[in-house]
């Protein structure tokens, strides 16, 4: 079980994010983490150990922009750790996942993607889900259609938060059999579980 959180909108999203992710710590408590988008880059931190690490560190290298994703983990896959921490992010560094739930069919999908190239630094599910997202995005540049190639090839019971460099302006949320609520608001959306 683990908390994900979305923001996007016109207030600095790593304090909407945070603020989230202190009412979902109780859905985990081994890692936590944050991505967001600033001046066309894609900045993360994450960390093992309980919100306040990730707190303690934003204090001194605060992320700046309008649109954020975060995470609170309890591990399925892989040990606590930094690198097992969400969210997990491509090679180039321009797509950011979070990830609640089990990929069930994660193991066959990490081995094709091994054969294509592709290197994996953690031993979670949710790795598997950034790689195959940039593997379509090499054809398409959409977004949204590698998102939704990705999601036809994944087994199992899941919700799923994305941003995307390349398109500042866009927060996909994604769920299958997995609850996911969608804040709609004036100038701002969220989600969470």
């Amino acid at each position: 079980m683990c908390g994900i959180v979305g923001y996007i909108g016109n207030q600095n999203a790593q304090d909407i994010v945070v603020n989230g992710l202190e009412k979902l710590e109780y859905r985990g408590y081994d890692s936590s983490g944050i991505a967001t988008i600033s001046n066309g880059k894609l900045e993360l931190s994450k960390f093992k150990g309980r919100l306040s690490v990730l707190k303690e560190h934003l204090k001194k290298q605060p992320h700046t922009g309008f649109i954020g994703i975060g995470h609170t983990r309890w591990a399925t896959h892989g040990e606590p750790s930094d690198v097992n921490s969400h969210p997990h992010i491509n090679e180039s560094e321009s797509v950011a996942v979070i990830h609640n739930g089990i990929i069930e069919n994660y193991r066959s999908l990490k081995a094709e993607l091994i054969k294509e190239g592709y290197k994996f630094k953690s031993q979670t599910d949710t790795e598997v889900i950034v790689h195959l997202i940039d593997h379509y995005l090499k054809d398409s540049k959409d977004i949204m259609k590698a998102v939704n190639l990705t999601v036809k090839r994944l087994r199992g019971a899941y919700a799923l938060g994305i941003i995307y460099k390349n398109e500042p302006d866009k927060i996909i949320a994604v769920r299958n059999e997995s609850p996911l609520v969608v804040g709609i608001g004036k100038g701002e959306n969220f989600f969470c579980i």
